[in-house]
């Protein structure tokens, strides 16, 4: 009797832990499929402002719109001082909007007088759209092609941004001048792997940005700039896109630095820049020519 109770009471203990078991299996598929389903909510913040707010901050900050072929406002430009030495167009990280990087484009405008351009994303700020690997892509195939073609061009990335600029580099490599990467990856995918430890979210992710092999195809300068105390991007990530390019290359960690702080550099440190772009130039890459 006392035998059969304890058999009784273990093959009651066994069905409980299975069912803890199958609860917790359950609990967890329901919570990989709900970041599969939304994951898009967690790669891109956008912040969303109307048409006549961006227009107000951008009287405020002094650029004027950055229009398409179609008289569509896809970004803000400050014209440089003629004759200007060259264009840069700048992509910016996840919060934010284009706008956020006025100042940015204004230290790079004034140290090197030229041309600057600030994409913004479809979904954020006043732009329509969804943000998307595909979307953001594309939005910078457009507004590469409506850059001046008689100086040479140069991109300019934050954060997130690290791939539309890899992407601009492989796809247009005779074109890019040089390339600036604060904060970078190496592949975004690694980089939602660090944040969510307990998810299979390597390969969950859609939009799979890839600096790292995007670059292999490209020849020109690449300065990268890391944060020594990045709590977003682990400098590690930086480091191996470092690492992984073949061309010229520079490479400053900022000790103490957050996510942030890398963008704010002196007029002297922005001409260092300019002479590290020009002296590991490729010699057909004086003036942008359509390919």
């Amino acid at each position: 009797m006392i035998f059969n109770n304890k058999r009784i009471l273990s093959l009651r203990l066994r069905q409980r832990l299975k069912g803890f078991l199958l609860l917790g299996a359950g609990s967890y598929l329901l919570l990989v499929l709900l970041v599969a389903v939304f994951q898009r909510h967690l790669v891109y913040v956008p912040t969303i402002i109307s048409m006549d707010t961006a227009r107000q901050l951008a009287v405020q900050r002094g650029v004027v719109p950055w229009l398409n072929s179609h008289g569509e406002i896809i970004g803000w430009r400050m014209p440089a001082r003629p004759p200007a030495n060259g264009s840069i167009m700048i992509v910016h990280g996840n919060g934010g909007t284009a706008l956020r990087l006025s100042d940015l484009a204004a230290s790079i405008h004034d140290a090197l007088n030229l041309d600057a351009y600030l994409l913004e994303y479809p979904g954020y700020g006043q732009r329509g759209g969804t943000p998307s690997e595909t979307s953001l892509l594309a939005a910078a195939d457009e507004g590469w092609e409506t850059l001046p073609t008689n100086y040479p061009a140069y991109v300019v990335s934050e954060s997130l941004g690290t791939g539309v600029a890899a992407h601009l580099a492989q796809k247009y490599p005779s074109q890019v001048a040089g390339l600036l990467l604060f904060v970078p990856y190496d592949r975004l995918a690694s980089v939602a792997q660090n944040h969510y430890p307990f998810l299979p979210a390597y390969l969950l992710l859609q939009d799979r940005f890839a600096p790292v092999d995007w670059l292999a195809g490209y020849h020109g300068p690449v300065k990268i700039v890391l944060a020594g105390a990045d709590q977003v991007i682990p400098i590690a990530r930086g480091q191996a896109l470092f690492d992984g390019y073949r061309g010229p290359k520079s490479l400053q960690i900022i000790p103490g630095a957050g996510h942030g702080d890398t963008i704010h550099q002196s007029p002297e440190w922005w001409q260092e820049v300019m002479n590290f772009w020009k002296t590991n130039a490729p010699v057909s890459i004086s003036a942008r020519q359509k390919p």
